[in-house]
């Protein structure tokens, strides 16, 4: 038989749409590398915010982007930035990282320099011997993956979301954080064109991950 072919799948949504939950099952139910990009982009706000770099002073921002060496290292089966050989704690996910994090990422500089570091989180899969890469985050299937070989963008009602957010112990301002991805220049939270579209406002996490799994699982027999 010949070997099963490498896969790539993009979810995309808001804060609490699912995104995290339902790409670490599948990345345990399909071998699969999970690549959470939000926590780039985290850990890029927290070494930005521990440096004092303003993400107003364009100056200090494109200077210290510059200096910042990215890494990988595993956590199960998820990928985990390191910056200047350093993973990112529980600090990533702090009010004042929470605040920031939409204003930063909006910052098409920023998500240049995180581009071709995403992109080779493929490589990082093979390389582990993987069957594939699940890759959650606001744009990866209309930037980062356009041409993935699954698509999904999941979405929730903003109220439900607030609700599982704090069930999480979290602060987010979910309306806000939608507000600021949405409508930044650099690479907008969109449905991308051709994405399979899943509401997860009243079903189940199960319920989202069976209907993800029916389509993929003919690709990984």
């Amino acid at each position: 038989m010949p070997a099963s072919p490498f896969i790539i799948i993009a979810i995309d949504g808001g804060a609490a749409s699912g995104k995290s939950s339902s790409s670490k099952i599948l990345a345990e139910k399909f071998n699969l590398l999970h690549v959470d990009t939000g926590s780039f982009y985290r850990h890029i706000t927290y070494e930005l915010l521990r440096r004092g770099v303003a993400h107003t002073d364009a100056t200090a921002l494109n200077a210290a982007l510059a200096d910042l060496k990215f890494g990988t290292q595993l956590n199960g089966r998820s990928a985990q930035m390191l910056i200047g050989g350093q993973p990112a704690g529980q600090e990533i996910r702090s009010q004042d990282v929470n605040s920031h994090v939409s204003h930063y990422a909006a910052i098409p500089e920023v998500r240049h320099t995180l581009l071709a570091y995403q992109r080779d989180q493929v490589n990082v899969a093979k390389q582990h011997n993987f069957r594939g890469l699940v890759m959650e985050g606001r744009d990866i299937g209309s930037v980062i993956f356009p041409n993935a070989d699954f698509r999904f963008f999941l979405h929730a009602d903003p109220a439900e979301r607030a609700k599982r957010r704090a069930a999480e112990g979290g602060q987010d301002s979910i309306a806000e954080r939608d507000r600021l991805d949405s409508s930044r220049k650099a690479a907008p939270l969109v449905v991308p064109q051709g994405a399979i579209d899943i509401d997860s406002t009243f079903i189940s996490l199960d319920q989202v991950v069976e209907k993800m799994s029916a389509l993929i699982a003919p690709k990984l027999p």
